[in-house]
């Protein structure tokens, strides 16, 4: 049975609770809601059975949270924290993806976060422009182009074969009325690019795992290379894991053994 909190501007934010301990809130990345992703749904369940109390919810516009006035990093912050003050705070983050540049910035603007775990975050380089510039050019999507061309631009720089898979499977109509929640995916990643990391990192003081996999984009290795080196207490790791997924017992287990050592 799903839950609800409200968000700052009136947003009802779905979630499901698991387990009971400490608090661990899932952030998922593009293209992630519950009844979209039973991988994650599936490694809550396992990481709740670590004890753990685990906290699934759909980022707003997407699933049961799918009423939303904006679609703005601020907004989905303050989503967060409001999960946050529903678990009686500080918690943990799993960030997945963009979810991890979601996390990131969620850390940095003073939410209690004591605790995070970023995989394969897809970060650019350091002061680079891309950033920014995509995130024009999907908000031009958003406002001006169809559903299927927003995702189009979305997957633009994604191996072509994901796109084309996407386009062919039964799931991309659920993709295409996802168009407005990505945004802020994309502003977190130009954020990341928007001042030295150091700076923006700098009031981060979640102890934060952050992991590759051992087959993975080009993209990925330096981008997390980069986090670990400019959060004050981060580590860098690899686990089994390819093409940008995991299987939900591996993440479940490295999740449980990184956070029972700050317990």
């Amino acid at each position: 049975m799903s839950l609800f909190v409200t968000s700052a501007d009136g947003t009802r934010i779905a979630y499901d609770s698991q387990g009971s301990g400490k608090a661990v809130i899932l952030v998922g990345g593009a293209m992630q809601f519950r009844a979209f992703d039973a991988t994650t749904s599936a490694m809550a369940t396992l990481l709740a059975g670590h004890g753990f109390t685990v906290i699934n919810f759909d980022r707003r516009g997407r699933g049961e949270s799918a009423q939303a006035p904006s679609f703005t990093l601020a907004n989905t912050i303050e989503d967060i924290g409001a999960l946050i003050d529903a678990a009686g705070g500080p918690v943990a983050l799993v960030g997945n993806s963009s979810g991890g540049s979601i996390s990131l910035a969620a850390a940095a603007a003073g939410l209690e976060i004591s605790d995070m775990v970023l995989f394969e975050v897809p970060l650019s380089e350091e002061l680079g422009s891309e950033g920014a510039e995509f995130l024009a050019g999907l908000r031009e999507k958003i406002a001006n182009g169809t559903p299927d061309e927003t995702i189009e631009f979305f997957m633009k720089d994604m191996p072509p074969e994901w796109l084309e898979g996407a386009r062919n499977s039964p799931g991309w109509p659920t993709m295409t009325a996802m168009g407005p929640s990505l945004e802020p995916d994309s502003e977190s990643l130009a954020w990341t690019q928007s001042a030295p990391r150091g700076e923006l990192f700098s009031a981060i003081t979640a102890r934060t795992l952050v992991l590759v996999g051992e087959q993975t984009l080009p993209i990925m290795t330096p981008a997390a290379e980069s986090i670990a080196s400019t959060v004050p207490d981060a580590i860098f790791e690899r686990i089994p894991a390819a093409n940008h997924s995991w299987e939900p017992a591996v993440l479940a287990d490295r999740i449980a053994r990184f956070l029972n050592e700050s317990a």
